[in-house]
């Protein structure tokens, strides 16, 4: 665990500096059973412990999840904009930035391309060296 300061909002429109602590993916996977349940959404580190017993879903989702990255099955379920916003007090952290996988809106796929030197040859007119 670390801490950095930071800019942040005291939540009364006045910008204060406010430290973040950066928690490792390792030591969030010690916080995996009834005891302690932290979980990771986002790149945000999550304490949701004391939600064990409120979860609409039951505690064996958050179970399933605790310890490890859960943003995937955060999303699939669609929880609402309360449940987000009471996510928010649940919040301790960021995962440590060394430990962050970059995340991306969209899949990259790649395709291999394969045509015959007689294609080449009709489309250009003339050949070329094809890789």
């Amino acid at each position: 665990m670390a801490t950095v300061g930071g800019s942040g909002s005291d939540g009364k429109g006045q910008g204060v500096e406010t430290p973040v602590t950066y928690y490792r993916l390792e030591e969030v996977a010690k916080r995996n059973s009834l005891k302690e349940i932290w979980l990771v959404i986002h790149g945000r580190v999550y304490d949701v412990t004391r939600f064990l017993n409120e979860h609409p879903g039951g505690e064996e989702v958050l179970l399933e999840q605790a310890g490890a990255d859960a943003s995937e099955s955060f999303e699939d379920v669609g929880h609402s904009l309360d449940a987000r916003e009471m996510l928010k007090q649940y919040y301790i952290g960021d995962v440590h930035p060394n430990d962050l996988k970059p995340e991306s809106d969209s899949k990259v796929i790649t395709f291999t391309w394969k045509i015959s030197l007689p294609f080449c040859l009709h489309l250009h007119r003339q050949p070329f060296l094809m890789l």
